[in-house]
């Protein structure tokens, strides 16, 4: 929650339990009250901006004005009733004696009730935020929109159209740089229908899009720390998009990358281009089961193999002569590294298999989709993967409802499963890393768990720690490949609680 939202929060709740605990409280304190839980509210709608899970919130800064009311009729009510109450018998105020508790529990429990409900909407569904940066670098951001004219695009309705991709570059910054601070998305209202329809969630849970901010400054100067910085490429997952892995993205930024996020189009969750253009997920037909078979995916990721080689000739282009001189000069081409989620994650393996420029790599929990099978004496190149331990696990942790969903059978999905066994049996091999997290699911490799906990608790999982294993390890390998840093993980193989690692 942000600070001038919980600071109002709590004031305006306290103020609820203080009116209505007792009577004859000081007129001067509660138009004080009013004035400050109003003066709070435009604090937050003009620096936070206002939000419906705020509503009820917003609504208690009427309470002391209706306190003051309700106080001045009271005051009225007595005087008239001056002398009647003498006059009434003892059976009489006996009960109006109980009539009073009675309505004083019942207000209890409602002011309880709705001051639950006051704090619960806004922790449910919160504006989230990144971890402080851990390195000592600023975060700087520029978006891109290219065009690979030696291919057609193939997906689209309209004759002789060129692949487009949207590619979003971070960059170390001086860590007191000023300037406007980059959204986490460009369009949220688009992202929101988009998350909407594809995890079939409603579309308040991600109405808090816009709110979101980031580390990043918009088209800040790129920090003379160091003359060069070694660059790494990010490939997202099915239906992700460029910015879906930003709590690894800063924290690698902040220590001094230079990373690079590509938006496959018709891939991607979406795509807005900066005309308004907005390109959907294309399934081309296939959905389920059917959408994940070899024969499709290996020749879908031929795609994301030439997205990615295409970007990095543009980045290439941009070192040797950035039309705004950001870039130029400054990129480490000798030291390029690739990671990705998911079907990201198969691309990069593919990367490191056909393009010599890229240096080491990551797969997230990537099945291998791919042209390439991993050789036996192994990638050849320094290699990490990492997976989730129920995506591991395969058909034993998903019931006959959750196969029958997909639409196939367990012999089916069981047959599927050796497949995928078969091409992760080289991972480790010629001394790469295999490292498994417990208590994990595909997409804690994402963003996506911090929009609200309701999404993390349904799951069964704790976002924030796996980031934060994450982050350490990413760091760690590419530190190592690309700066030649000392490795940890060498002395980290073997069984841990929150993680086991395997060496080859």
């Amino acid at each position: 929650m942000r600070t001038v939202e919980w600071i109002y929060l709590i004031f305006n709740v306290v103020m609820l339990v203080w009116l209505i605990g007792g009577r004859n409280k000081p007129q001067k304190r509660v138009w004080g009250g009013l004035v400050i839980s109003g003066v709070l509210l435009l604090i937050h709608g003009w620096v936070e901006g206002m939000r419906w899970p705020m509503i009820p919130a917003y609504l208690l800064t009427l309470v002391p004005l209706i306190g003051i009311m309700a106080e001045a009729r009271r005051q009225q009510r007595s005087v008239t009733t001056v002398g009647k109450h003498a006059a009434a018998s003892s059976s009489s105020t006996s009960a109006v004696q109980k009539t009073g508790r009675v309505r004083i529990i019942a207000t209890s429990m409602l002011v309880l009730v709705y001051a639950a409900v006051t704090v619960g909407l806004p922790l449910l569904f919160p504006v989230f935020s990144f971890e402080k940066l851990t390195g000592p670098y600023g975060i700087g951001t520029v978006s891109y929109d290219w065009t690979d004219n030696s291919r057609e695009e193939l997906l689209t309705s309209t004759a002789g159209d060129k692949r487009e991709l949207m590619v979003q570059i971070w960059y170390p910054t001086d860590p007191d740089a000023k300037g406007t601070t980059a959204p986490y998305v460009n369009d949220p209202a688009v992202y929101a229908a988009a998350f909407n329809e594809v995890l079939q969630q409603p579309k308040l849970l991600f109405s808090s899009l816009d709110q979101v901010k980031t580390h990043a400054i918009q088209e800040a100067s790129l920090s003379d720390a160091e003359a060069q910085y070694p660059v790494i490429l990010f490939s997202h997952g099915l239906h992700g998009y460029e910015n879906q892995n930003t709590f690894q993205v800063e924290q690698l930024v902040s220590q001094g990358y230079i990373v690079v996020g590509i938006n496959h189009t018709y891939s991607s969750l979406v795509s807005v281009f900066p005309d308004g253009r907005v390109a959907q997920f294309e399934s081309e037909g296939k959905e389920g089961f059917e959408q994940l078979q070899f024969s499709y995916m290996d020749k879908l990721n031929e795609t994301w193999v030439k997205d990615a080689q295409f970007v990095l000739d543009e980045v290439e282009k941009l070192a040797a002569g950035d039309p705004n001189g950001r870039f130029t000069g400054h990129m480490d081409l000798d030291n390029i590294g690739m990671f990705g989620h998911s079907f990201g994650g198969a691309t990069t393996v593919q990367m490191l298999m056909d393009d010599p420029r890229v240096k080491a790599g990551m797969n997230m929990d990537g099945v291998l989709f791919g042209e390439k099978r991993i050789p036996a004496e192994g990638v050849g190149k320094p290699f990490l993967m990492m997976s989730a331990d129920t995506t591991v696990a395969g058909t034993s942790v998903m019931s006959n409802e959750e196969i029958a969903a997909m639409g196939t059978t367990r012999p089916e999905a069981e047959k599927y499963y050796e497949e995928v066994y078969a091409r992760y049996e080289p991972v480790t091999a010629g001394g790469n890393f295999w490292m498994e997290l417990s208590n994990t699911k595909h997409l804690s490799f994402s963003d996506l768990y911090l929009i609200s906990p309701i999404l993390e608790w349904s799951q069964g999982v704790d976002a924030r720690g796996a980031q934060q294993l994450i982050n350490d390890t990413t760091i760690d390998f590419f530190n190592h490949y690309l700066k030649g840093q000392s490795l940890r993980m060498d002395s980290e193989v073997g069984e841990h609680a929150s993680y086991s690692l395997k060496k080859g």
